[in-house]
């Protein structure tokens, strides 16, 4: 009953102007700061370990700035699921694309961090080339269903999304076939096909699959960052230069890269990135849980 309350209303919105919803959602996201103890307090632990230079005040202030975008991340899904392809396309701008035109046409894949603009990125991906990504299934069939065909419905030809659940050959397949995979690669999934390496000077259990995907489909990475603008101004997605030397060889160096590379785009977009998630839940053996 309360997925059907929510999608309810996220259709209902998803018509306002986004000048209109992006306050809306802000407000949303405060409430949820005020009553969601649990995942503030892991919000609040992440931003200890990554900012050990600020201070409490400061970090409960990012916090706050953070729920609030998280609130229109939420509420901004209806324009995901229900607008007009025209409407994202002008919601949702490409930056420096001469990267992406470097790559397209060739075996490449895109390292897509979890900022909070990733699934208006994916989208508008999708309307400029096949796509492949991975989805974690919700328990919630309705959810599940809202989730997936959203992320389908402005699709080209052979695009395709595989749950987890499906391991990640078909991936590979679909890489070396020239299907771009929209790669995000840094959740905590467990000790398993991961190395513990530092994040912003923590050890994190990251997985290595960008490493292994480079080098069993020849495929060149092209990082993308997709930003909330402020208000009503919607969306950038931003490409970035093709990496060279890349996979190197040395697995742990290509993935302290790939950290690297993110704690970069972190500081210049702190509040953006999703610190909802328990990063650092996987710990290293003898070393006591962090949340």
């Amino acid at each position: 009953m309360l997925t059907r309350l929510a999608l309810g209303l996220i259709w209902l919105l998803h018509g306002l102007p986004l000048a209109l919803l992006a306050p809306i959602g802000e407000g949303l996201g405060l409430v949820g700061y005020a009553l969601a103890g649990a995942r503030r307090r892991v919000c609040l632990a992440n931003l200890a370990a990554c900012f050990p230079d600020l201070g409490p005040a400061q970090r409960r202030a990012l916090a706050r700035k953070h729920f609030r975008l998280f609130g229109r991340f939420v509420l901004e899904h209806g324009i995901q699921w229900h607008a007009s392809i025209g409407r994202v396309r002008r919601l949702v701008q490409l930056e420096d694309e001469q990267h992406f035109q470097a790559v397209k046409g060739k075996r490449f894949f895109f390292l897509a961090p979890h900022f909070l603009g990733l699934d208006f990125g994916g989208v508008r991906l999708a309307m400029e080339t096949e796509l492949t990504g991975m989805y974690a299934r919700q328990k919630d069939p309705r959810l599940d269903q809202a989730v997936l065909t959203g992320r389908m419905r402005f699709a080209l030809g052979r695009t395709r999304m595989f749950s987890r659940q499906e391991g990640f050959r078909p991936v590979a397949r679909a890489v070396r076939s020239g299907i771009p995979f929209y790669y995000m690669p840094d959740m905590d999934l467990g000790a398993r096909d991961g190395l513990f390496v530092p994040f912003f000077g923590v050890p994190a259990a990251t997985i290595t699959g960008v490493s292994r995907l480079a080098q069993i489909a020849g495929a060149t990475v092209l990082p993308v960052v997709t930003r909330m603008l402020p208000g009503g101004a919607g969306y950038r997605v931003k490409f970035y230069p093709p990496w060279t030397d890349f996979p190197s060889g040395d697995v742990l160096a290509d993935t302290r890269r790939i950290n690297a590379f993110i704690e970069d785009r972190v500081r210049e977009l702190p509040e953006q990135y999703y610190w909802l998630h328990k990063r650092f839940k996987t710990r290293p053996p003898g070393e006591a849980k962090f949340y």
